[in-house]
């Protein structure tokens, strides 16, 4: 099976919600190798801080459409954790602040978005 149709098949196969995990965990990923890396691979670092920083924008800006079907409580909260993470990866890029902070949110939203929390609130 080729790449682009593993895609495919793979994009058929995920809900929502699935994809969601999938990119925070791909974007988490990056953010402890970047830690891992080092204060020298800078290139690595700031690549990981930008995909994250990307990746809630774009969350902020679904929650701030009117299409968006999430509760408006749920979507006023996401919007303010993306400013707060704007905020600290420019702390972590001036180096006054760790990637633990951005590190421990993506965990946490993984952790309402993995398929056995969804499995439990279906329950």
């Amino acid at each position: 099976m080729s790449y682009r149709a593993y895609q495919t098949a793979s994009a058929r196969a995920e809900n929502p919600r699935e994809t969601e995990y999938r990119l925070f965990g791909q974007v988490t990923r990056a953010l402890i190798e970047a830690r891992d890396a080092g204060s020298t691979e800078i290139r690595k670092r700031a690549d990981a801080l930008d995909w994250n920083r990307r990746m809630w924008t774009g969350l902020a800006a679904d929650c701030g459409s009117d299409g968006n079907q999430l509760p408006e409580g749920l979507r006023a909260a996401i919007i303010s954790l993306a400013i707060f993470v704007s905020k600290e990866t420019s702390a972590v890029m001036r180096g006054e602040s760790d990637f633990e902070t951005l590190i421990d949110i993506n965990k946490t939203i993984m952790q309402g978005l993995a398929p056995q929390a969804a499995h439990a609130e279906a329950v």
